[in-house]
């Protein structure tokens, strides 16, 4: 018999999510698109989501996350700050070593 422990992780501030695997998606979409609309569609969440997920990774972060420009007849966008992809470069290094940790706590059980 085969065991996995399910897991998920996400980062706090002050009682507001920063980072989860949400908004890590939401925010590598945005660099790939460097649209948050296009981010959104690609995501199939509604703008307003996507939006109140990008405003609140911001006001929690201790730097801005994105650099935005208003839309209009050539259109907005949205890109990363270096800040951004070293907060999204952080979270995955934090969740695979999560996982790699908890892989390895697993043997306790299945040695039972």
């Amino acid at each position: 018999m085969s065991y996995k422990i399910k897991s998920r992780i996400w980062i706090e501030s002050e009682d507001n999510v920063l980072l989860g695997e949400g908004r890590v998606h939401l925010l590598k979409a945005i660099d790939e698109t460097g649209s948050l609309s296009k981010a959104a569609k690609s995501l199939n969440i509604s703008y307003k989501k996507a939006w109140q997920l990008l405003d609140s990774v911001n006001k929690s972060a201790k730097k801005p996350v994105t650099i935005n420009s208003i839309g209009g007849k050539g259109g907005g966008g949205a890109q990363l700050t270096k800040y951004g992809k070293s907060l999204i470069k952080a979270f995955d290094e934090i969740n695979k070593n999560c996982w790699a940790f908890l892989d390895e706590q697993l043997s306790k059980i299945e040695h039972l």
